[in-house]
């Protein structure tokens, strides 16, 4: 599909059993890149491939002036190795920095949250 041009858009079904949000788009990175989806290829179906889909280019999918500044910050290059993509350093979101300490205490609590429910 991939030769013959087909798009692909990585998606988490978090919905689904056993899904989980977050791990679950990292997991998807890998099954494409394991199919034989450049690195890249894989990146672009979990951001610029999805926003062209929804006719959102122009504002998001891409890191370009004028654009949603939602990103990830991670501490090694996904297109040496896809997994990189989950040494996360920092988010920015909404143009907030989430650095390493913020985003850990939001899991400690979203843990704690799930211990409890």
């Amino acid at each position: 599909m991939n030769a013959a041009g087909v798009r692909f858009l990585a998606g988490t079904d978090s919905a689904a059993p056993n899904v989980f949000p977050g791990s679950g788009l990292h997991e998807d990175l890998a099954y494409f890149v394991q199919a034989g989806l450049a690195h890249m290829q894989a990146l672009q179906a979990a951001t610029r491939n999805p926003a062209e889909f929804l006719g959102k280019l122009q504002t998001q999918g891409t890191i370009e002036p004028g654009k949603f500044a939602d990103l990830l910050l991670l501490d090694a290059n996904p297109l040496d190795d896809i997994h990189n993509t989950q040494r996360i350093r920092a988010v920015l979101l909404h143009g907030k920095m989430l650095d390493r300490k913020s985003l850990d205490g939001l899991l400690e609590a979203e843990e704690k949250f799930a211990a409890s429910h």
